[in-house]
């Protein structure tokens, strides 16, 4: 077994947006952890299995929900931190939306409705690879495409929008919260330098090949513009019942790490077990088992 895991959450959540910069958070810190290869797969077994027997609880009493959400540059590891924290539970009480592009559909709609049609229902986890936060980030960093958004001119829609859009998503998620979703909201932070070396391992690689994308060239030219969106998102969107763990993602290990540590925290703060069974169902039982001893 693997030794307790030092408290990382603290570390790197973000509950009260005031005053935060994104540049004093480090993307290659590890906290001082110097372990090996199989100390962080130990660690984050046993940090899977604590979440798989949460989860089964979460799905047994069915009244709370979990809501994960990851936000992050191209190549900062989202996926490979959802694969390998969440591969361990039961897939009936887990669902994963990825957000693209939306559609022309979700386009005839406010920018959070298809979102919240992907909301999980109570006693299961939801995670969303983006979100509605994408309409303060990429939306922000090339607002060409609110054109496509097809808002009324009457709006008068200009650089308040997102200021209107902070706010909706406060309300957002305190609606939620004060509706038993437990939120927690990820920001893999990663360096420049990293994402390049990620996309040149991409393209030196054939089996890596289908994760790139030419337009991830293009979006770096936009560095700078986005690091000041996703501080500027954090900032107006951080609270204690919707925080931000800004993850350092230069370190895979340590990034997956710090979302397990993070997961098992969110569930075990609704304070979890199973539904007591009254004295009529287990009157109800006996008689079962003494019907099935009988055959």
């Amino acid at each position: 077994m693997a030794k307790a895991l030092p408290s990382l959450c603290d570390r790197y959540r973000v509950d009260d947006g005031r005053g935060f910069r994104l540049k004093r958070h480090d993307p290659g810190d590890s906290a001082g952890m110097s372990i090996d290869k199989e100390e962080a797969r130990l660690r984050l077994r046993d940090g899977v299995a604590r979440i798989d027997a949460l989860q089964t609880m979460l799905y047994a009493q069915d009244r709370w929900s979990l809501l994960l959400i990851f936000q992050a540059m191209d190549a900062a590891g989202k996926d490979g931190a959802i694969k390998h924290v969440m591969s361990g539970i039961n897939p009936q009480g887990c669902q994963v939306h990825a957000f693209k592009a939306p559609s022309p559909e979700e386009l005839d709609h406010d920018f959070l409705w298809r979102t919240t049609r992907a909301l999980p229902e109570r006693g299961r986890i939801g995670i969303f690879n983006r979100s509605y936060y994408e309409e303060v980030l990429v939306v922000r960093v090339h607002p060409e495409l609110l054109k496509a958004q097809k808002l009324p001119p009457e709006l008068g829609v200009g650089k308040g929008i997102w200021k209107q859009r902070y706010a909706a998503i406060r309300d957002h998620e305190r609606h939620l919260a004060e509706n038993g979703y437990v939120i927690r909201k990820f920001f893999l932070n990663v360096s420049k330098d990293e994402q390049k070396r990620r996309f040149l391992e991409r393209l030196e690689e054939p089996q890596k090949h289908w994760k790139f994308a030419p337009g991830d060239i293009e979006e770096r030219r936009y560095w700078d513009d986005y690091q000041e969106a996703y501080e500027d998102a954090i900032r107006a969107t951080a609270a204690p019942h919707a925080p931000w763990l800004v993850v350092p993602a230069d370190q895979k290990w340590f990034t997956r790490l710090v979302v397990m540590e993070a997961v098992v925290e969110a569930l075990e703060s609704m304070r979890l077990d199973y539904p007591e069974i009254d004295p009529a169902a287990r009157r109800a039982f006996a008689r079962a088992r003494a019907a099935l001893e009988k055959e």
